[in-house]
């Protein structure tokens, strides 16, 4: 179905004859289709907006967790609902992470897709570009440290540098809205209550990953965390056998997996009496 896609979204989510609505896409519009769909009671599933943290702790292989780190942040130029969006880093671990993690992003090709030996290619117009250059100077204006990139790409058009941002707050706008382009920033934090304040302060919930040697704090973290998919020690999660969604404002339901089905499907209770006679 083509069209506007406001018209064509009403007609469905208020169509009598239309019993399930699968949306992915922003919280704003999933939001706008739930309300829509109310007047016939629709179900629905929603795979919606993300905030992702990507927390080092001190005892993590950093080398690994600087590779998980380039596949979840800077894969297909952090355009992906589940990109890490907060790198949240153990103090003590901090500049040892943030130097290995410069030297990975350092080595990105930015250019066209088309060419063999691209990396990075453009954001998907002109206003991503813009959103990436406003949170960008709002965390530089508030002190946040550009280590790398930080502006638009000298190819012009909608392409932008492969960034990483320090001494970030959760008081600046990245820490709260997702990026949906090339950032890493880079918040500090000393204890691992604060590691789990800082990754749930936010009303989403789609995923987030943890990077630890420690078993007992995987169990504590992961079941800590307030969100649907959690990534152990790597930073690729998606998976045909495995659920797929989130919590709170990143919506409901679930793709992929035998629970994928169940959305598809009703449960029915049949109570039978005595049927000899």
């Amino acid at each position: 179905v083509t069209g506007q896609p406001d018209v064509v979204g009403r007609a469905l989510a208020t169509s009598p004859n239309v019993r399930k609505i699968s949306f992915t896409g922003s919280t704003r519009v999933g939001k706008l289709l739930m309300e829509q769909g109310a007047s016939t009671v629709k179900r629905m599933s929603m795979e919606l907006g993300g905030n992702a943290p990507f927390m080092v702790f001190e005892d993590a292989d950093l080398d690994s967790a600087v590779e998980g780190a380039m596949k979840s942040k800077y894969r297909n130029s952090g355009q992906t609902c589940v990109c890490a969006n907060r790198f949240l880093v153990q103090d003590t671990v901090h500049d040892e992470f943030t130097r290995k993690l410069k030297e990975k992003v350092s080595e990105l090709i930015v250019g066209n897709g088309l060419d063999s030996a691209t990396t990075q290619g453009p954001l998907i117009n002109q206003a991503a570009v813009e959103k990436c250059e406003r949170q960008v100077k709002n965390a530089v204006d508030q002190g946040a440290v550009v280590l790398f990139g930080g502006s638009s790409h000298e190819l012009g058009q909608t392409f932008f540098q492969p960034t990483i941002l320090s001494g970030c707050t959760p008081d600046m706008v990245i820490f709260k809205e997702e990026t949906f382009g090339p950032i890493a920033p880079i918040f500090k934090f000393s204890t691992e209550e604060e590691a789990m304040h800082m990754a749930n302060d936010t009303s989403m919930g789609l995923a987030a990953y943890v990077y630890t040697r420690d078993v007992s704090r995987v169990w504590r973290i992961t079941e800590g965390l307030e969100y649907g998919m959690v990534g152990v020690n790597t930073g690729v999660i998606s998976s045909e056998v495995a659920p797929f969604g989130g919590v709170k404002q990143s919506g409901i339901g679930r793709e992929g997996s035998k629970f994928g089905i169940d959305e598809y499907l009703e449960l029915k209770y049949v109570c039978i009496g005595d049927i000899t006679k």
